[in-house]
């Protein structure tokens, strides 16, 4: 039967003796100078005091909730008991083992502590931020890709692929619907809707629109995607991804509606 070969690329993408570039980490660069410029040209279309310079200032905020929170979550939701008993390995984060949810509530708890310290409104912040959140997952899971990890099942579908770690059976390649839908068309979404009058007047429904489709589209996804092998399948055959992502979409739904109720609470007024 007729697959795609799996392109084996090297995560190492520059090796210069003792110092060693991978390609994880330059797809984080990546997702944080795109996501910063986007943010900065999205924030000169905002009123006031949704300025660049605010979204500059963040930046250093941005990158380290993510990392610490990504790092935090990867320990507390998927390994536990080896962290703990291996505490010195926590700080090892160039071995991998990063978790986006872990990573969304440390940008969700430095983008609180920041819109309280310059006194801004937090759900109209975050709103921004939700239209370039995508792009980083984008580049992310191309990196995911390219290490050949997370990923997919095994399958019989033509564009099945045999990764390294994966052993000798066809599998799908779930890193790749990951990038498709959490960032391309993710972000295509998020594009369109910043660009109409009427979601931009609403605060907090563009951040409730980012958190409940990026729920669906990763609780979708994990079908195909092979669980965690430390973890395997939880509650229901739920993954551990499927089981972080339902408070996520209910979470986002709920400001969906807060931001509704919002709008006709000032129309009344």
């Amino acid at each position: 039967m007729f697959s795609w070969t799996y392109p084996n690329i090297d995560p190492i993408a520059v090796s210069l003796g003792p110092i060693v570039i991978r390609w994880y980490a330059l797809a984080y660069l990546a997702g944080f100078l795109f996501g910063w410029r986007y943010c900065m040209k999205l924030a000169l279309q905002s009123p006031s005091p949704l300025t660049p310079k605010l979204y500059d200032d963040f930046l250093f905020w941005a990158v380290l909730g993510t990392v610490l929170g990504g790092r935090l979550g990867y320990i507390l939701f998927y390994q536990s008991d080896y962290y703990f008993n291996n505490p010195f390995e926590m700080l090892k984060i160039w071995h991998g083992g990063m978790s986006f949810h872990g990573g969304m509530m440390g940008v969700i708890i430095a983008a609180w502590m920041f819109t309280r310290h310059y006194k801004v409104p937090f759900f109209a912040f975050t709103d921004l931020l939700a239209c370039v959140a995508p792009l980083g997952l984008g580049f992310g899971r191309l990196a995911n890709f390219v290490n050949g990890e997370l990923y997919g099942r095994m399958t019989t579908m033509p564009w099945g692929m045999v990764f390294p770690r994966g052993g000798d059976v066809l599998r799908h390649p779930s890193q790749l619907y990951e990038a498709l839908m959490e960032g391309v068309v993710l972000f295509v979404i998020m594009f369109f809707l910043s660009r109409r009058a009427s979601y931009r007047g609403r605060v907090g429904l563009l951040s409730g629109t980012f958190l409940s489709l990026y729920g669906l589209f990763r609780f979708a996804i994990e079908f195909f995607r092979e669980p965690d092998i430390q973890l395997g399948f939880l509650y229901g055959g739920a993954t551990m991804g499927q089981l972080l992502c339902l408070p996520m979409i209910l979470f986002g739904v709920y400001v969906i509606l807060w931001s509704e109720r919002r709008l006709k609470r000032r129309s009344v007024v």
